[in-house]
């Protein structure tokens, strides 16, 4: 597949120009790639976070032979991108048009919803003040049940019960009919328990966990003094994310007065933005030179990606 021509500049890298850092050591990316290579259906999975973190903050639109340029790099063969682009087009999650020969995927308006919540979640995420205890919602047996219980769940509720939710600071959806309201109050050892009954604390522990175990190779190369060129850079930029994201979805976000002295969600938080910090300007210069719109043009940097991470 050849590039569409520009119409004002190119987004080609001039032949002979280099890519400025240099490899990362073996051992820095390892943990990751391998533990990518365990799960290779997940590539349309990767594909949705490349959107998000990328391909949005730069307008939404990029063609397909950018896509395929990354994950070369993954050694990931052009059929399986396809394949998982086809099925997100399947699925309504992104929309294709075609110039000449050249395809261009746009996420469609099904996901941009479903995108702006996981950016927030992803990159800002604060957790609630700590008001003294926590929200209680009781279903009804109305046959509004399954739906509220559905909204509840989608808005980052926890069940200790059947027909019981609990909250910390997120109000009651509007779209949950039939639920009565109340307050969980106690002292803080009784709400940390409830906190533990209602949500799978202990497997989103473990996900942080082994999040740290797999970026800390990447932190200690960066911190010895390894400067990543742009491909290393922005591979590495987007399994950080994508590691993240599958653990922080998952999140409720509680007050630190909820939760154990030694969660590690505050560690891997802070893991993530260092290292993110770091590999932005590498791997935005690899976008630079390979993101390329309908007109043959490079897209444009997006600011927003600036403020990821700042709180």
């Amino acid at each position: 597949m050849s590039p569409p021509r520009a119409t004002k500049t190119t987004a080609r890298r001039p032949r002979g120009t280099p890519e400025r850092g240099r490899r990362l050591p073996r051992g820095a990316l390892a943990p990751i790639l391998d533990q990518l290579r365990q799960e290779p259906s997940r590539t349309w999975s990767l594909i949705v976070t490349i959107y998000g973190d990328a391909i949005v903050p730069r307008g939404g639109s990029v063609w397909l032979g950018t896509l395929l340029a990354f994950f070369q790099a993954l050694d990931i063969g052009d059929g399986v991108v396809r394949t998982a682009m086809s099925r997100l087009a399947a699925d309504g999650w992104l929309e294709r048009h075609k110039v000449g020969r050249n395809s261009f995927y746009r996420l469609a308006e099904k996901g941009r919803a479903t995108f702006e919540a996981a950016t927030r979640q992803i990159y800002t995420l604060r957790p609630p003040r700590f008001a003294g205890h926590l929200g209680l919602v009781l279903l009804s047996n109305g046959p509004e049940r399954d739906a509220a219980r559905a909204v509840l769940e989608a808005a980052g509720f926890g069940s200790p019960l059947p027909g019981v939710f609990v909250a910390a600071g997120v109000p009651i959806p509007d779209a949950a009919n039939g639920v009565v309201a109340l307050q969980a109050t106690g002292g803080a050892e009784a709400l940390r328990d409830l906190a533990a009954r209602s949500w799978p604390l202990d497997a989103i522990a473990d996900g942080y966990a082994r999040f740290l175990e797999t970026f800390g190779p990447l932190r200690a190369a960066l911190d010895a003094g390894a400067v990543p060129n742009e491909i290393d850079a922005m591979v590495a930029r987007i399994l950080l994310v994508h590691e993240y994201r599958r653990v922080v979805l998952r999140d409720p976000v509680l007050p630190a007065e909820l939760l154990p002295a030694d969660w590690p969600g505050r560690a891997a938080r802070s893991l993530c933005a260092g290292l993110y910090t770091d590999l932005l300007e590498p791997s935005e210069r690899w976008l630079d030179a390979h993101a390329i719109d309908d007109g043959g043009a490079p897209l444009r940097r997006g600011a927003a990606v600036l403020r990821r991470f700042r709180d």
